[in-house]
């Protein structure tokens, strides 16, 4: 072997492993981008539940979405979106997205939180919560929600 051969290879080699080290360094970037990607999808559609704004539900939603409601009913895509009809408007509870837990893997996502809930009713405040998990896809450059399903989260009892 050469000594042109040799230092051809050993750059090709080091150019090699450079490209790795950078494809690898990039990747936690784009795992967080994702992560915050699909949290901002979640708290967007939280946000157009709220204000009844089924643009932006069909928007954010796939085709083929369907979520299972704290009641345990399958809902279609349809369904939901004419849940949210603007005729059918009423005055909806304050709702927070808390204790994000975020898993991506390729195009898919899986969202896991608690949704804090405060009514108002006849003056008075009434808090709640729901554990809600949202699965999400890519399309191209863009997260859509796949489905939902919400469990209510039982309160506290008191120490006996």
């Amino acid at each position: 072997m050469t000594r042109k051969n040799f230092l051809q290879g050993r750059l090709s080699l080091i150019s090699t492993i450079a490209a790795f080290a950078f494809a690898a360094a990039a990747q936690p970037a784009r795992a967080a981008d994702d992560d915050a990607a699909v949290l901002s999808l979640v708290r967007q559609h939280v946000a157009a539940q709220a204000s009844f704004d089924v643009q932006t539900l069909a928007a954010l939603t796939a085709d083929n979405y369907a979520e299972v409601s704290p009641m345990g009913d399958v809902d279609t895509r349809e369904k939901m979106l004419a849940f949210y009809a603007p005729e059918k408007k009423t005055t909806a509870p304050l709702i927070t997205v808390e204790e994000p837990f975020v898993r991506v893997a390729g195009d898919a996502a899986v969202l896991i939180a608690r949704l804090a809930v405060t009514v108002q009713a006849g003056g008075q405040s009434r808090a709640m919560a729901l554990r809600a998990s949202y699965v999400a896809k890519k399309e191209g450059p863009t997260w859509k929600l796949l489905s939902a399903q919400y469990t209510g989260i039982a309160p506290k009892r008191p120490a006996p």
